[in-house]
Parts: C-alpha cells; structure tokens; sequence
C-alpha cells in the first residue's frame, strides 16, 4: 500500500507547499494594508503567541497542520509550522524581532522530511545589502530592500499591523525573499464575511491574491476575534483545490 499511495503523498505537499506560499504571502499583505494609516502617537500593540491546528484537504487525502508562535527569552519570536503524512511531511521555522509594528527577520528554515528531502534557508544580515538563500543545494546572494520578509514572518505582519489598524485597504504590494529570487505580490480585499467552521462561527476579512495565471486563484480569511489568525485558505490550481480550515486555536493563552 505504501508503494501505491507515495507518489500521491508527495504530489499533495507540493501542491500544499505552493498553497501554503500563496496564503502566507496574501495574510502577510492584508496586514501591510493596515500599515499606512497606523498614527504614530497610538502605543504599538505586540505580538500574543498562539498555538494553531488546520485541517488541510488536498486530491482526496487530509493532513493536519500544527502552527505555533513563541516569545524568547531575548525577546525574539520564533514562528514554528509542520506536517506529515504517512512517508512525507515538513517542518519550517522562521526567527524574527518586532520593530514597533514592524517584522524584522532573522532567519527562515524550511526542512522537507521522507520522500521530499528538500532544505531551503534564508539569513538576513542587519546592515547589509544582500540576504543570503538556500536553494536546491545552491547558495544565493539576493538584494535587499526595507521591509523584505521570509515566506513565514510576513504572515506575522497580519496579526501586527492588523492589530494597530484593522482598517483594510486594496491593491498592496509585500516583498518576500525567497529560494533565489525576491518577489513582490499583489493582495485585494474582497469584504467582510462570516465563516461557520470546526470552533465555532466567525466574523472575518476575506482577501484574494492577485495572479497572472488565470488558473490559479487564492484566497484567505482571517478572524479578528483570534488576533486576526488566518481561519480558512483556499488555492486552486489547474482546477484541483487545496483547502484549510481551523480545528482549534489558543491566542495568548486563551481557546
């Protein structure tokens, strides 16, 4: 049976990958929309760790994702996700610091475990001009500009800025440093709307990414009730959806 079911466990989390990108650049984006119109005199509000589980549904098959956002003791952030299913799974870790309300990151490491041995890492350097990349076993020098993130702490930006202004807006741009190039998408809000889902119904801001693909669409919801956590993602690609939805949730301590 394992022989049977390898080549579509490996299928699901590329196609999970490439959604789990789309979603993380769309929330990192609805958070920037709320970056403009934050007043200077207002006191910044922080980051509250979370703990996270989705129920990720992709070709027939389902995965549970376990998130996880912990303050260190040097003030820090580490941002912690993963997976597996049967003989495939990955696990990423992204270490940042808070600026106000902005991300600062430090270093992202993504670790493809089973079939997908696959290893990719981002370093920024304060001060320097370039962010170091791993990618297919190859090192990159990327260039830098201010206020480039990694394919984990953008999502970060959601719940910061989004926290200090939940006022959204359309049409934003975020730059996302990553395997070896930088990249900058396009998010547009959709509106307000309300999801019933495993914990419960809630109110929350819908976002859909912007692609050049016709084929492809994503779209994300977040819950402002849950420090504007993201709830529900979907991507669709070549007609084959890849969904997730929230299953329990702890902010700060609090279910």
């Amino acid at each position: 049976m394992e022989n049977v079911y390898r080549p579509l466990a490996s299928t699901m989390f590329r196609a999970l990958n490439r959604r789990l990108f789309a979603i993380a650049a769309m929330a990192a984006v609805a958070a920037l929309c709320a970056a403009g119109s934050a007043s200077a005199a207002d006191e910044p509000q922080g980051l509250l760790p979370y703990s996270v589980e989705y129920k990720t549904t992709a070709r027939g098959m389902a995965l549970k994702l376990n998130r996880k956002l912990e303050q260190n003791a040097d003030g820090s952030y580490t941002l912690t996700n993963g997976g597996k299913i049967m003989v495939v799974g990955f696990h990423e870790m992204s270490v940042f610091s808070v600026d106000g309300s902005a991300i600062r990151p430090k270093s992202y490491v993504y670790q493809g475990t089973g079939l997908i041995n696959r290893r990719r890492e981002v370093h920024f350097t304060p001060g320097a001009a370039t962010i170091r990349s791993l990618y297919k076993e190859q090192w990159y020098d990327l260039p830098y500009k201010e206020g480039t993130l990694d394919r984990m702490s953008q999502q970060e930006q959601v719940r910061l800025l989004l926290l200090n202004d939940p006022t959204p807006k359309e049409d934003i741009l975020i730059t996302v440093a990553d395997g070896k190039r930088v990249k900058d998408y396009q998010l547009r809000y959709v509106g307000e709307e309300t999801l019933n889902t495993p914990i419960g119904s809630l109110k929350t801001l819908h976002f859909e990414r912007v692609h050049d693909d016709p084929d492809r669409k994503s779209d994300t919801w977040l819950a402002p009730e849950l420090g504007y956590l993201m709830v529900k993602t979907v991507h669709i690609e070549d007609g084959k959806p890849t969904e997730a939805i929230v299953t329990k949730a702890s902010v700060g301590g609090k279910n």
